[in-house]
């Protein structure tokens, strides 16, 4: 394949205004052209994430710079190179890291945040991993430190963020507990590796946690009334981590609690990490966690798939909540 191949217009998904997912709509775009360090990908796939959710919102605006189209992760093949590129070459399999841009048939990522298809999986598997698993590394492994033999609570088991939080914690030898808003998903939670699952709203989870061990780290996406339960829960020395706040972005903390169990309170989102940060977290996922992933040590959990023209319907999916997984999009 050759730059001369790329045609001048594609298909992209855009937000019309905010709102709901009928804003989402098909239009042609103009194919972009990589600059200084940038690859241009023919995107076969690309993940739906709940950022993704809340910028079709109006709630959670594309960095400056980066395209206004929803899509922070894709898979497909590169099709041009720009300046100063290295260690990448044209028709290279690629899944890819984006600030934005990915709901289209041609996305621009930063070299740095490229990362090879992993051995054996398809495109839409690919595609499933960036962001999820940039965020889980960045969070629970990078920040956290979550070590072998140690135990990590996850809530929200059954998003994309949870199941790869899930695999990832059970490949690298911890104990993984969970919560989920149903009976259904807490069973899918334990049928993907969990240790023991809890219906968030229904079980006093935070004493069944503290009375068998507590955990070491927590990976919180609910923030809001979940604090100070998970504070409550931890272990001494124990880490909290913030990565959404869907109940809530204020909470109260004791911090008696918080000096007397020496805890560590941390919280971060990917899109204002910089490239170079990103670059250094793929580098170390290509080494620490592919080879998980090829090996069969760690799967991809997929819950549906859908043409990239149906970006709406998925978002409407994604929204009813009783996904297992990652939903995809296919671009082919």
């Amino acid at each position: 394949m050759t730059p001369a191949t790329i045609p001048d217009d594609m298909l992209a998904i855009e937000i019309t205004k905010p709102g709901g997912p009928d804003v989402l709509t098909p239009v042609r775009r103009p194919v972009p052209r990589p600059g200084p360090n940038e690859v241009l990908i023919r995107v076969a796939a690309a993940g739906v994430n709940r950022p993704d959710v809340l910028q079709r919102m109006g709630l959670y605006p594309p960095p400056p710079g980066a395209s206004d189209l929803p899509g922070l992760e894709v898979a497909g093949e590169i099709a041009a190179l720009g300046p100063s590129v290295s260690g990448w070459n044209i028709g290279d399999k690629v899944c890819a890291l984006l600030p934005g841009g990915g709901y289209a048939q041609f996305a621009l990522a930063d070299a740095g945040s490229c990362l090879p298809v992993p051995k054996g999986l398809s495109p839409e598997e690919a595609a499933a991993l960036p962001e999820t698993v940039f965020t889980v590394w960045a969070n629970v492994f990078d920040d956290a430190r979550l070590q072998p033999g140690e135990t990590l609570l996850v809530h929200g088991a059954t998003s994309g963020i949870g199941v790869t939080a899930i695999a990832m914690a059970k490949a690298f030898g911890a104990r993984v507990l969970a919560t989920a808003g149903a009976r259904a998903k807490c069973d899918a939670a334990l049928t993907l590796g969990a240790d023991a699952a809890y219906l968030y709203d229904e079980e006093p989870w935070d004493e069944e946690i503290a009375k068998s061990g507590g955990a070491d780290v927590v990976l919180d996406m609910a923030g809001g009334d979940f604090l100070a339960r998970n504070l409550a829960c931890l272990n001494p020395g124990g880490r909290h981590v913030s990565i959404a706040f869907l109940r809530g972005a204020e909470a109260p903390i004791n911090i008696f609690a918080i000096m007397q169990k020496r805890l560590k309170l941390t919280g971060s989102t990917m899109k204002a990490r910089s490239l170079a940060e990103k670059a250094r977290l793929a580098a170390d996922i290509r080494t620490q966690v592919w080879p998980l992933l090829e090996s069969g040590a760690m799967a991809v959990k997929i819950d549906q798939l859908f043409p990239l023209a149906d970006a709406a319907k998925a978002h409407e999916h994604m929204e009813k909540g009783g996904h297992i997984g990652k939903i995809v999009l296919k671009a082919v």
